[in-house]
């Protein structure tokens, strides 16, 4: 039988933004970016409150099917205890169904809140590894997951499996080079990753991969070392294009800041993009035709990695990790 959390214990988590599929890196490299959600939880002893600020006001639902609320129960449930009810504030800065990470943010903001609250009963918090493994479960890809957990820059993989045996999640962070720049363009227009991730093909030439399986190797090179070499590492041939009818807004977009020397990636399933520079600023003619078509472009500093703490923030940034 699990424990009940007493009522009046306090969490309090901060999570990154992500962009992910990252040119070639398909499912598999990503990035965290500096746009943070906030979640504040009190255990009570009955019911569920969920209050939303910010972004997806109106939009999400406010009841048990609450992804941020979903988290915390599976991450309470995986550690043996329970909460006879909660009061859940999500403080909401990340856009959603922009390709930005919010699904995965809301995922283990959550798995972070069970961690702050299980240690204080004394139970062992999740580590790196394991919230990793339980926050991919729910996205079915590690990629978004994995760098909101570990914030910068991540190589995430799915584990081969056999029988019945679910798949294992992993990933590595990757050290970026200090000259990269990130500019993610963002725009007013919404997409859901499940509508354009039926428009990719089942199966694909030995071209096509050859050529990715080379661009995301190179991209490792590019993203830790040689970021002179980002506009080839971030070439594809296996989704941006496929996903392009969708959006044409973000595939003018791709196309412009590449016709003007930037590298440019869709950001995870659009329909945001995302422009890496090696220490230079996105020229004018680019970010003005950005605006004239919907998109906002701004630098936005690297991610970090996930935060939680056992009490209700303050201001400080300490981590329980």
């Amino acid at each position: 039988m699990n424990l009940v959390l007493p009522a009046g214990l306090t969490a309090y988590a901060e999570v990154a933004a992500s962009t992910a599929n990252l040119g070639p890196g398909f499912d598999s490299v990503a990035l965290a970016l500096g746009r943070y959600d906030r979640i504040e939880v009190e255990t009570t002893e009955t019911g569920l409150r969920v209050d939303v600020i910010g972004e997806g006001v109106g939009q999400v639902p406010t009841g048990p099917e609450h992804l941020v609320v979903t988290a915390i129960h599976r991450g309470l449930a995986v550690a043996g205890v329970c909460a006879g009810g909660l009061v859940v504030g999500c403080h909401n800065a990340i856009p959603h169904s922009r390709g930005l990470g919010s699904s995965a943010a809301a995922v283990v903001g959550g798995l972070a809140i069970a961690n702050a609250l299980v240690a204080q009963v004394d139970r062992e918090p999740f580590t790196d590894v394991q919230l990793i493994q339980l926050a991919s479960e729910f996205e079915g890809h590690p990629d978004n997951a994995s760098a909101a957990v570990l914030g910068g820059a991540v190589v995430s993989w799915t584990e081969a499996t056999t029988g019945c045996t679910p798949p294992g999640y992993a990933a590595t962070r990757l050290r970026l080079h200090p000259d990269i720049r990130l500019f993610p363009g963002i725009p007013e227009l919404r997409s859901s990753t499940a509508q354009t991730r039926v428009m990719l093909p089942v199966q694909v030439s030995h071209e096509a991969a050859r050529f990715n399986v080379s661009r995301a190797a190179l991209l490792v090179v590019a993203l830790t070392e040689r970021p002179e070499l980002l506009m080839a590492a971030t070439e594809d041939v296996l989704h941006q294009a496929q996903r392009a009818p969708a959006m044409p807004a973000s595939a003018d977009y791709l196309r412009v800041l590449r016709e003007c020397g930037v590298p440019a990636v869709l950001s995870g399933a659009g329909p945001a993009v995302l422009a890496l520079t090696a220490g230079t600023d996105v020229p004018a003619e680019a970010v003005d035709f950005g605006a004239a078509n919907g998109f906002l472009t701004a630098e936005m500093a690297v991610g970090a990695p996930v935060r939680w703490n056992s009490g209700v923030a303050t201001g400080s940034s300490g981590t329980g990790r």
